[in-house]
């Protein structure tokens, strides 16, 4: 599989996301579900607390990526829904190093919303692998 990243501008690189991204050759696509900050039972965590919640979410969308047999290094695209974009943006340095990390800077779209399935939760991420 060859990845190569697609920037018409350099805005969005410091970020930690590409514009697009050509994935060619590959044979494996996993289209995840939002993971929001929940334990194993399905219950809340981290009410209020947007660093938390963030890190917690991404635990749980590498846990199922895992279940795949993939990893953070096969993300291509993440959809970011919170109900607090400036919170998120304080917040989200964090993911931006593990994505770093795993050499990858999936493409990515932010969305302000109203809330999300609990009232507690403040994020929720959407990921599409490849391999």
């Amino acid at each position: 599989m060859e990845r190569t990243a697609v920037n018409p501008w350099d805005w969005s690189i410091p970020i930690g996301f590409n514009q697009a991204e050509l994935v060619e050759g590959a044979t494996k696509i996993l289209f995840c579900a939002g993971q929001t900050s929940i334990d194993a039972t399905g219950a809340p965590q981290h009410a209020g607390d947007m660093a938390a919640q963030l890190s917690l979410s991404l635990d749980n969308l590498e846990a199922v990526l895992h279940a795949a047999g993939l990893g953070i290094g096969n993300l291509v695209r993440l959809s970011i829904f919170t109900t607090d974009v400036d919170a998120y943006r304080t917040s989200s340095s964090g993911m931006r190093h593990r994505l770093a990390a795993a050499g990858v800077a999936p493409v990515a779209t932010l969305l302000g919303v109203t809330r999300l399935a609990f009232p507690e939760l403040m994020v929720e991420i959407e990921g599409t692998a490849v391999s």
